[in-house]
């Protein structure tokens, strides 16, 4: 898939805004990538997801970081044909508690999915979370890069990251 494929789908889904916006770290951009419209138009999802699908091998186990990773996960399972686990942000206080659903055997490889980086908080913290549970962590896969400084944040939690597309790949023609 050529990255603009996405870029042109991730647009025919309106999931490309401009105004000014505050993000979940507390900062504001001109510019906001709406993962809920990307992620929930088949057309979008199908083309992330056999993107992620051939970045893998039939060994990788993927990691969806909760809530934007896991329909990206399930797609990508699907696509590959591997297994995946959910990455909780909070231990649930009911059940099992657990903080990582699904099947997770200690020393398994799992290559983590996340919709878009901008700090990479969620994902350091979501690597966390399976290095506690005995996985091992050394990849991610993300849809958007905002190349505000998650990827380096990311690699210092020793963990490289694949972009999809750019921040500067998404708005070089911008209207």
């Amino acid at each position: 898939m050529a990255n603009q494929d996405l870029i042109d789908a991730l647009r025919a889904a309106d999931a490309v805004q401009f105004g000014e916006f505050e993000l979940s770290h507390g900062g504001t951009s001109e510019y906001y990538v709406d993962k809920y419209l990307f992620e929930t138009d088949p057309d979008c999802l199908e083309l992330v997801a056999e993107a992620f699908a051939d970045r893998l091998s039939a060994d990788d186990k993927l990691g969806g970081v909760a809530l934007g990773g896991v329909p990206l996960a399930a797609a990508t399972s699907v696509a590959a044909g591997v297994p995946y686990v959910i990455a909780r942000k909070q231990r649930k206080e009911y059940g099992t508690g657990n903080l990582i659903e699904g099947r997770l055997e200690d020393g398994e490889e799992v290559v983590i999915v996340e919709d878009i980086v901008t700090t990479g908080t969620s994902v350091v913290e979501a690597v966390e979370a399976l290095r506690e549970a005995g996985a091992t962590v050394e990849r991610a896969l993300v849809v958007v890069d905002r190349e505000e400084g998650g990827r380096e944040n990311i690699a210092d939690a020793g963990v490289e990251t694949e972009a999809l597309v750019t921040a500067s790949e998404l708005l070089a023609d911008r209207d």
